[in-house]
């Protein structure tokens, strides 16, 4: 089929819309009369076939179509405005907003002592970090990229693995000191142990593995302590209240300055992988490269 320059044109417009959430901001971001921004909505869903967006006086929106149309072509649109900067020389520049999906554990633990250094590296970047416990539709709701532990879903986006880290048992002195240090994993049914929710199941995960060389046992915990949110968890253990699992990326330097204590150090728990992801792409814009190398380089 021969190419078209007026369907890219039209769906250009269809993506101003989606981002500026009317037709007026969508104008003015384009350069075009509001009558023109209608025209070229009309003439694309004259072309696809149906009706790409709803709307009424008020608010217009994406309909179900409109919504993978534009998770399609957003970054492919993308991929041709970097192509045309990274033509003029100027794809180095880290400037714009960066929209970052992070879960809460890496974005407090690793990722917040050096959000100051980021910013202050590159002054026209502004950064939005939204922490949430799933991933949701990277391309849909607008990030530009996302730093998750666990192993990435299959889809088209783009997955680099940035480290591995153990899980650790960890309890405070004070803890120790009045409960005792358990031996082996079975110790830990007499223990308090902080449990926490499956974020995607909303189950308790009660039931803690432990690895040491060839042997692998499961240990059914208990305790009187339920959470969901690592912080919380995270004091609650400084304050003597339980025994809990951690990965250990985050709190090595308070196991350094003895705050708390590895119990169980030659058993090891699970492993996760943290990984960026970012949409699928020939030429992932600069400010995504920046970010993705900061954190690397803050990991290694």
């Amino acid at each position: 089929m021969a190419f078209d320059g007026r369907v890219i044109s039209n769906v250009g417009v269809l993506a101003a819309i989606a981002e500026g959430g009317s037709f007026a901001r969508a104008a003015d971001a384009l350069g075009l009369s509001r009558s023109g921004v209608s025209r070229a909505v009309s003439r694309l869903e004259a072309r696809v076939g149906v009706r790409l967006l709803d709307r009424t006086t008020r608010a217009v929106a994406l309909t179900d179509e409109g919504r993978r149309l534009y998770a399609e072509v957003a970054p492919l649109l993308t991929g041709i405005e970097d192509a045309v900067t990274t033509t003029s020389g100027t794809s180095t520049a880290v400037r714009g907003r960066l929209r970052v999906n992070v879960d809460a554990f890496f974005s407090r633990q690793l990722l917040a002592p050096h959000i100051g250094t980021f910013l202050s590296l590159y002054p026209d970047l502004s950064l939005e970090l939204v922490a949430r416990d799933q991933l949701g539709d990277l391309v849909g709701e607008g990030f530009d990229i996302a730093v998750r532990f666990g192993t990435p879903p299959v889809s088209s986006l783009v997955a680099r693995k940035l480290t591995e880290t153990r899980t650790v048992t960890i309890a405070s002195p004070s803890y120790l000191k009045m409960h005792g240090h358990p031996g082996a994993p079975a110790d830990l049914v007499d223990h308090e142990c902080i449990q926490v929710r499956d974020s995607l199941t909303g189950q308790p995960i009660e039931d803690w593995q432990f690895r040491r060389a060839d042997e692998t046992v499961e240990v059914r915990t208990s305790g009187r302590l339920m959470i969901t949110e690592f912080g919380t968890m995270l004091g609650a253990c400084l304050d003597g209240v339980g025994i809990a699992r951690v990965k250990a990326i985050g709190i090595q330097h308070l196991i350094r300055q003895g705050a708390l204590v590895e119990v169980l150090p030659d058993w090891h728990g699970e492993s996760f992988p943290l990984y960026a992801l970012h949409p699928s792409r020939h030429l992932p814009p600069a400010k995504v490269r920046a970010f993705i190398d900061f954190v690397q380089s803050r990991l290694d």
